[in-house]
């Protein structure tokens, strides 16, 4: 066996992306135990519990699952932002012929789970739910990958992720479009000229990361009363964020040498603490490293690791807690036709628009991919939890019991789409060694 001596960025993200799916389904079990058991009526006034400001001229408060819902997920959609940026610019995406295989298998994905959405929905109270089953999430499906250890080549992993993204930014823009309230125009205008401010800045490669959180603040909030929901906010602002470094790996390296150099011939000190001269050269050796690195992909590494094992846990927990009790009522039509959705939804629209576009000769199957892995991909892609559970809050807001049934269909959508997606690219998938995909004999 070839052992693993270096972890690329992409496998970095992955291995977290993993985890974050494992604990997720962790954290679903749990609300869905907690929510029907003797303890259920503690589950839910733990997120009716409300928290804000109170001042004389000033209330702003809201229960704890909307500052989840609307404060932390604007979090979780920064660094979706981020992502995007980065994969326009210089990653899957930043050319038309990297993007082009993605870009067929997401359009496909979008459109064609909402056409099965209006084909099998006949009642006009639950149509505002069309937008719940166009999204993949990502971390579940490469948790699902993840157990079939090489045996999935990289090149796969990295599909799934590009279309992934690709999903993000049009369900982003659905929910910017279609699940905002009456706009209140003024306001979007103060926010969108502080948002002009940050983007003149970082044009100019200018990252001032306090000013950034303090606009951020206020732009989270001016869209949160404008009627636009607050984590649009989260995605725009990702974009002020500058991908360039101030300086290039190189010169960082020859400076590097320099300060090593300064720091060895300083003068030692018997004492177990630095000299002055030891304690000025590492803040400039601090200051430097800060030069090199791009701002975009320190916030996206920096973040990662809070959205994926704590606010997307948080998220989970105070989200997917449906009862089953059967008082509310449940919609089981509206959960089958949500479920239908995503997994024949998803695995027709991803499966045909891949293969159009191949056949086109728009697109190209990547590298050591054949088309029964992506028919496994297809299927895995129905696998919708995080952002669909975000749209079905959306959809409806004030109706719990359409709310719970949306989400019935959500979760035996994607535990269905999960598990053939499972089988399948493991009947299709050679043992791969994951740093080198190579096929590794049996």
């Amino acid at each position: 066996m070839v052992k693993r001596l270096l972890i690329t960025p992409f496998q970095k993200f992955v291995r977290i992306e993993s985890f974050s799916g494992i604990l997720l389904f962790g954290v679903t079990i749990l609300a869905l135990i907690w929510a029907n058991s003797s303890f259920r009526d503690t589950y839910h006034a733990i997120w009716q519990f409300k928290l804000g400001i109170s001042a004389e001229h000033f209330e702003f408060s809201k229960p704890l699952i909307l500052w989840i819902n609307d404060g932390l997920m604007a979090i979780f959609f920064f660094l979706i932002g981020l992502e995007i940026k980065r994969e326009l610019l210089i990653g899957e995406l930043n050319s038309l012929k990297k993007a082009a295989f993605p870009l067929f298998a997401a359009v496909g994905g979008m459109l064609v789970p909402i056409a099965f959405f209006f084909l099998l929905n006949r009642d006009p109270g639950t149509r505002n739910a069309w937008g719940i089953s166009m999204a993949t999430d990502i971390a579940f499906s490469l948790a699902i990958i993840t157990l079939l250890g090489k045996r999935v080549p990289l090149s796969l992993k990295i599909f799934l992720t590009a279309f992934a993204i690709v999903d993000d930014l049009g369900a982003v823009m659905v929910i910017a479009i279609f699940y905002s309230s009456s706009i209140k125009w003024m306001l979007l205008i103060y926010a969108v000229i502080l948002l002009i401010i940050l983007y003149i800045l970082a044009y100019r490669a200018i990252h001032a990361k306090y000013l950034i959180l303090a606009f951020g603040i206020v732009i989270w909030f001016l869209f949160l009363k404008a009627g636009i929901h607050p984590t649009i906010a989260g995605v725009l602002l990702a974009f002020a964020v500058p991908i360039r470094q101030k300086i290039d790996i190189k010169t960082y390296s020859d400076r590097l040498c320099q300060l090593s150099d300064k720091i060895k011939a300083a003068a030692d000190n018997d004492k177990p603490i630095l000299t002055n001269e030891q304690i000025e050269e590492l803040d400039n050796l601090e200051d430097w490293t800060s030069l090199v690195q791009s701002p975009l992909q320190q916030l996206e590494h920096k973040l990662h690791n809070w959205v994926a094992f704590l606010i997307m846990p948080l998220f989970a927990l105070s989200n997917s807690g449906v009862a089953f009790s059967g008082e509310l009522g449940l919609d089981t039509r509206l959960s089958s036709t949500i479920a239908i959705s995503l997994v024949a939804g998803k695995f027709f629209g991803i499966f045909l628009m891949s293969w159009l576009g191949v056949k086109l000769r728009l697109a190209e199957l990547p590298a050591g991919v054949n088309y029964w892995q992506v028919v496994g991909i297809a299927l895995l892609a129905g696998v919708g939890f995080t952002m669909s559970i975000f749209i079905a809050n959306l959809a409806f807001p004030d109706n719990v019991a359409l709310l719970d049934s949306a989400k019935v269909g959500i979760l035996i959508g994607s535990f269905v789409a999960g598990v053939a997606g499972y089988f399948v690219l493991r009947l299709s998938c050679t043992k791969q060694v994951e740093d080198e995909g190579i096929p590794v004999p049996r």
